[in-house]
């Protein structure tokens, strides 16, 4: 199971995290336009990507708090065109559905994501990857520090929810601002 140690965060100034990246030879991916279906799950969290780019059945398991945190995630690669989400929908129910235009880079194992998130606004991720055992939790935890400092993210602005806590959030905020 590849584990990933990972943080995300507000983003002010999404143009100079984008320049910093470049500047580091990053490999710039592409832009995604991903639709994140997050299913009701009894553990962990699981949710249906569905992009240009990216196409997986993601199931982790990850601690909310501000701080880098480790994820254990597994991956399925799925057929855009199957029945999944349709079949899942039915068993499982939809929790919350996230659409996101993404920006993907890496530099070596450390993936980095450019978000513009519907409801929510702009994010920066930083993703140091172990897909096969071979790197240290602590190496991982040294490469997301570093980066953290590299792209200028300010402690303030580190979140802990996942984008589907902050949508239901608002929409639970929402609902009380109607209900008055």
């Amino acid at each position: 199971m590849p584990i990933t140690v990972e943080i995300k965060a507000h983003c002010k100034n999404q143009d100079r995290v984008r320049e910093i990246l470049l500047a580091h030879n990053a490999e710039f991916k592409g832009t995604d336009r991903q639709i994140d279906t997050y299913f009701h799950a009894k553990l962990g969290r699981l949710k249906l990507r569905e992009g240009k780019i990216e196409n997986n059945l993601i199931h982790y398991f990850r601690e909310d708090k501000k701080t880098s945190r480790e994820s254990k995630v597994s991956l399925y690669k799925t057929d855009p065109e199957s029945s999944l989400k349709e079949i899942l929908e039915k068993s499982m129910g939809t929790r919350c559905v996230v659409d996101k235009e993404r920006e993907i880079y890496f530099i070596d194992n450390v993936k980095f994501h450019i978000d513009n998130v519907n409801g929510l606004g702009k994010f920066v991720e930083i993703e140091a990857i172990d897909t096969d055992g071979s790197i240290a939790k602590d190496k991982l935890q040294e490469q997301c520090n570093y980066y953290i400092k590299l792209l200028e993210i300010n402690a303030k602005d580190l979140i802990s929810q996942s984008y589907s806590d902050l949508l239901q959030q608002n929409s639970l905020f929402n609902q009380i601002l109607a209900d008055e």
